[in-house]
């Protein structure tokens, strides 16, 4: 046997245009020939001269070389009824005219007219006379619309018939007969060679044996328009004739959107001398066919490609395909040929029958040879498969009585056999095709299957793996890993990874792992592993190729790239470790990652003066949230800058300008004072350690601090734009000339929220005099409050409210606590006319400035400061603290002039706090030296005791006695004085007490009369109490000598309208008197707080009389 190979010849000519007759290869072309037979070669025609080519062969190679697979197995189909025999309709192959495949199943057509309808198991489904008296020759079946050509013997011409296949009559079994019209287009008939059929039922294009070509154009609408005449076919159009030629083959080639433009549909029409190409539909439709190639065939040899683009030709020498440019590739393949026919992306050729002979050329046929003792008395046909795309024969077989049809259906390929019988050739599964050609080493063949059988993107991707794993196996590692590239997103990297890690393969390593990146499929330790291999070769060049590379892939959406071909956070990780800073920063700037790139900048690379830049360009929560990370550091190289940052981050509303307006001062130079000094720092809960400040972690900002790597600058809105404010703000101490001292409350409709300074605090811990400046200036200008009234003229124009009021007066308190503790710590430098304990004394006597006094208290007394603590004292009402404080200071001996204070304050807080006067008056009496100074001022506390009765004359003696400094000659007229005036006020008292107990027996006599009954009341009374007049029967008398008409009197009134108000008033406090008797705890604390005289009290209402309450009680 010949194997088949591809020939690939240019058929453009020189100065031949489409349409022109194309020389005819002659027997004078023997040097065409002869490179054609047993050779491949790609042919190029070079030149025409007259009627001979000249020829240039070029890349010649034995067709020997080609492969041969058995990728089909051939099984003999037998009856579902009798396993022992072919089916049952093809034991009567003679009589079969014709077979065709459609999408219903098998049809077979036999001399008889009639047609069937086979299954899988090649039973009849339906079978029909199709032609009465005749024989079926050709059929078509395209959609459920069936084609048939045959003769009857009523009819000279061939007959036409169309079918429905999709309706069955019931009664006749029959399709539906769609039309029936004669094929003639001359008096005299001619037989149907050949048909075709396009897809969409558009075209119908009938052969003559004369060499006429009819086409029916718009047959799908004369089938689908609701005519019921079996007549209503489109009139035929001659497209061809060729009378010496007779046509052997027709075929459609289907638009495609490969071809740009319009769809087109082309025919092609083969003779047996030539092909040509005819232009069914489209624009320049209609116009005469033009010839394709020179090369014709016999019927049954012509065939279209199994994508339907190209028809093939089968010639004795080669096999060729014809498309409507030209010729296309050849297969030179020797021999006779019977027919040709495509099953799939195969090509099956079937030759005519022959001897077989031992010297055969073919291996099949010396094989058959040697396995047949009688091979040489019968003759055999030889079946071929071949993949033409991929340059193999899938199949070679012999039948030793002869082939009559060869079936493409259900995805097997059936030979049919002149004696009946029926075999199958079976397509191996694709798992044992590739392991046959893995057998051999022929992976580019398998790739090359894989692609024409469209296999999934993951064995093809199997298939690079098994390719590349034997190339590794014989030492070629560049080709291994360049099938190992094609597996990516299939196989897993570590697979290919573990292979290549050897110091000797690392080229390849990084290869595969920047194609990794590229594609998106590297994770962090791939973007790690790359990142160290560059970093281990010093490639420098390729690693800023890695990391200022884009995106390959797009968002489906808007187009926009929207990843990174690499893990970003590994890779800055990797860089930052690797100690090349700057295409870590590099990264984290492009791509936004604020705290890694601050982190880089001010722990790695120590570029404090870019990185406070950056701050300034990132925003106001990003700047607020890494400052509160980094701030400590940052103030250890750039203070004044740092500072000036942090003022302007907690006073502004709007966003940070890249240049500050304002450099803040020079920050003092005087160093803290030691000692009790560092106890400032009980307020910021730190513990000072040595100056050098330590690296900042990433836990340092707290819990709470807000992530700034997602913050976009251009994402935040204007504070000032979000507050509805258009005024201008000003963010620069700049003193205001037409500033006023009185500053107006000014209020915003939208309140804007700024960062709280106490987060930045602690950084301030070694840089107590930026920090004075950060707290002066952020009070100043966020509320307005300065210590002095001199600096209230640099304070904005407009305060802004802040959104949470709350917390904003919180940051007020800790603000001015701060400065306070600051005032009392620091001394005030060189040259200033005011300490900062005079500032600090500021503060205290401020009535705007907010802070806590229990807390500057506190630092009052932790600092000794004197002016300080009285204030604070005074202010806390706490005067008596401030009484003792200065007595204290006399005991110590420290201040002479202490007592002085005492009697100064006595004199301011005495006559509010009266109970100051007895301690001063132990003061002043508690040693001779106290008293002999301020005599006079004793004397006087003593009138203003007794006169205000602070304390009894007792209580006094009580406290001058107490100790032998005062004398009783010193109080002497003091206590006569009080004892006359005790003994007057006893006197008193009993003249007092005699006038109630005379009162109270003439009460008790008036009462003992009232309730005498034998002694009876004599009424003196003449006129009426009420109205006044003469009294006149009937009148009414009371008991309280008050005399009425009863005319004057309410009914049923039993007491005196003119004692009833009092006696009800009387009667009222008795029953309170008695419901008090019962509530003992408000008796009590009566008791407690009054002393002596809420028993005298009570005991007088009569709650103590024991007698009543159980009266009461009884009652």
């Amino acid at each position: 046997m010949t194997v088949l190979s591809t020939l690939d010849a240019s058929r453009t000519v020189s100065g031949q245009a489409r349409g022109v007759r194309r020389p005819r290869l002659s027997t004078s072309h023997s040097a065409y020939r002869a490179y054609t037979e047993g050779t491949v070669c790609d042919v190029r025609v070079e030149r025409v001269v007259g009627q001979h080519l000249s020829f240039i062969c070029i890349n010649q190679t034995n067709i020997w070389q080609w492969r041969q697979f058995p990728f089909f197995d051939a099984l003999p189909v037998k009856d579902v009824h009798d396993l022992a025999s072919p089916p049952e309709l093809f034991k009567s192959t003679p009589e079969i005219s014709t077979v065709s495949t459609s999408t219903s199943g098998v049809l077979v057509a036999d001399i008889h007219g009639s047609v069937h309808l086979l299954d899988k198991d090649f039973e009849t489904v339906a079978s029909w006379l199709a032609h009465v008296g005749g024989r079926v020759t050709h059929m078509a079946e395209r959609r459920g619309i069936l084609v048939t050509l045959g003769e009857e013997d009523s009819v000279r011409h061939p007959l036409l018939k169309i079918w429905e296949l999709g309706r069955i009559d019931p009664k006749t079994g029959a399709p539906n007969l769609l039309r029936s019209v004669k094929v003639q287009h001359t008096q005299r008939p001619h037989p149907v060679s050949t048909i075709a059929l396009s897809a969409s039922l558009s075209h119908l294009a009938v052969g003559l044996g004369d060499g006429t070509v009819l086409l029916y154009r718009h047959l799908d609408q004369s089938l689908f328009s609701g005519s019921t005449s079996l007549t209503s076919v489109p009139k035929p159009r001659v497209i061809h004739e060729s009378p010496t030629e007779p046509v052997t083959g027709l075929g459609f080639r289907e638009p495609n959107v490969d071809d740009g433009g319009a769809p087109t549909l082309h025919l092609f029409i083969v003779t047996t001398n030539r092909v040509l190409c005819y232009q069914a539909s489209g624009r320049g439709s209609g116009g005469s066919a033009s010839v394709v190639d020179e090369v014709g065939c016999g019927l049954g040899c012509a065939t279209m490609d199994w994508k339907r683009r190209d028809m093939v030709i089968a010639r004795e020498e080669a096999i060729y395909t014809c498309g409507v440019d030209g010729r296309g590739p050849c297969y030179a393949y020797e021999g006779h040929k019977s027919s040709v026919h495509t099953h799939l992306n195969y090509l099956v050729i079937v030759s005519p029958p022959f001897a077989p002979s031992a010297s055969a050329a073919s291996a099949t046929v010396r094989n058959y040879v040697a396995r047949s003792g009688n091979a040489s008395n019968t003759e055999i046909t030889k079946v071929t498969v071949f993949d033409p795309p991929n340059k193999f024969v899938a199949y070679t077989g012999t039948f030793t009585d002869g082939v009559r049809e060869v079936i493409s259906q259900w995805g097997n390929i059936y030979i049919m056999s002149n004696d009946g019988n029926l075999t199958c050739l079976k397509e191996k599964p694709t798992s044992a095709k590739l392991e046959m050609m893995y057998k051999k080493s022929q992976y580019t063949l398998a790739l090359n299957v894989a692609k024409t059988q469209r296999l999934d993107a993951s064995s093809v991707a199997d298939i690079h793996r098994q390719y590349g794993d034997h190339l590794y196996s014989k030492g070629d590692y560049d080709g291994a890993m360049q099938q190992y590239l094609q597996t990516i997103g299939h196989l897993q990297a570590s697979y290919v990874i573990r292979k290549f890690l050897d110091a000797q393969r690392i080229h390849n390593l990084v290869t595969y792992l920047q194609e990794l990146h590229s594609l998106g499929l590297a994770n962090s330790d791939h973007t790690t592993l790359l990142l160290n291999t560059y970093t281990k070769l010093k490639d420098v060049a390729r690693l800023d190729s890695f990391i200022k590379a884009e995106s390959r892939r797009s968002s489906s959406v808007d187009g926009e790239k929207d990843e990174l071909p690499f893990d970003l956070d590994t890779a800055i990780r990797v860089c930052r470790q690797a100690g090349y800073f700057e295409h870590a920063s590099y990264l984290a700037k492009k791509y936004e990652r604020h705290e890694d790139y601050l982190r880089i900048q001010i722990e790695d690379a120590g570029n404090y003066k870019d990185a406070l830049s950056y701050l300034r360009r990132l925003g106001n929560e990003a700047a607020e949230a890494n400052l509160a990370r980094y701030g400590r550091a940052m103030l250890e190289s750039l203070p004044d800058e740092t500072t000036q940052l942090l003022i302007d981050l907690c006073t502004s509303t709007g966003p940070l300008t890249a240049e500050p307006d304002e450099q803040p001062p020079s920050a003092r130079q005087a160093s803290p004072s030691s000692g009790p000094g560092s106890s400032y720092l009980s307020y910021l809960a730190l513990n000072r350690t040595s100056p050098a400040a330590p690296t900042p972690s990433a836990d340092a900002a707290g819990a709470s601090t807000p992530t700034a790597s997602t913050i976009r600058p251009r994402d935040q809105p204007s504070r000032r734009e979000s507050s509805g404010f258009d005024g201008s703000d000003s963010q620069t101490a700049t003193p205001i000339p037409q500033r006023s001292s009185t500053l107006p409350k000014l209020t915003l409709p939208t309140p804007v929220k700024r960062p709280s300074p106490r987060i930045y605090f602690a950084h301030f811990v070694d840089h107590l005099d930026n920090f004075v400046t950060f707290l002066e200036t952020v009070a100043l200008k966020r509320w307005g409050q300065a210590v002095d009234e001199a600096q209230e003229s640099s304070v904005p124009a407009v305060i802004e409210p802040a959104a949470d009021g709350e917390a904003d007066k919180q940051d007020q308190v800790a603000v001015w606590n701060t400065l306070l503790e600051l005032y009392l710590t620091l001394p005030g430098g060189e040259g200033q006319t005011k300490t900062m304990r005079d500032k600090a004394l500021l503060v205290l006597k401020s009535d705007k400035i907010p802070y806590d006094v229990t807390h500057a208290l506190i630092l009052c007394s932790t600092r000794q400061y004197t002016p300080g603590l009285v204030l604070l004292w005074e202010r806390m009402g706490m005067y008596e603290e401030v009484l003792r404080f200065w007595m204290d200071k006399d005991k110590e001996g420290s201040s002479p002039e202490a007592s002085n204070e005492v009697i100064k304050c006595l004199n301011s807080y005495g006559p509010t706090n009266r109970h100051l006067y007895p301690l001063v008056l132990r003061f002043l009496t508690s040693t001779p030296a106290l008293l002999s100074k301020h005599t006079a001022d004793l004397g006087q506390i003593l009138e203003y005791i007794n006169s205000e009765k602070i304390m009894p004359p007792l209580g006094v003696i009580q406290v001058l006695s107490r100790n032998g400094v005062a004398s009783v000659g010193l109080v002497k007229q003091w206590l006569l004085t009080r004892i006359k005036e005790s003994r007057e006020e006893i006197q008193t008292d009993k003249q007092l007490t005699d006038s109630y107990r005379m009162e109270t027996r003439t009460k008790l006599k008036q009462v003992e009369d009232l309730s005498d009954p034998e002694n009876p009341r004599v009424f003196h009374v003449t006129r009426c109490s009420s109205c006044g007049g003469q009294l006149d029967l009937p009148s009414v008398h009371f008991m309280c000598n008050h005399s009425y008409h009863q005319r004057c009197l309410a009914d049923h009134d039993t007491e005196c309208p003119s004692c009833a108000r009092a006696n009800g008033v009387i009667r009222e406090i008795r029953r309170n008197n008695e419901r008090l008797a019962d509530q003992h705890d408000l008796f009590l604390s009566d008791v407690k707080e009054s002393g002596f005289d809420a028993i005298a009290s009570a005991f007088g209402r009569g709650v103590l009389n024991t007698t009543r309450s159980l009266e009461t009680d009884i009652r």
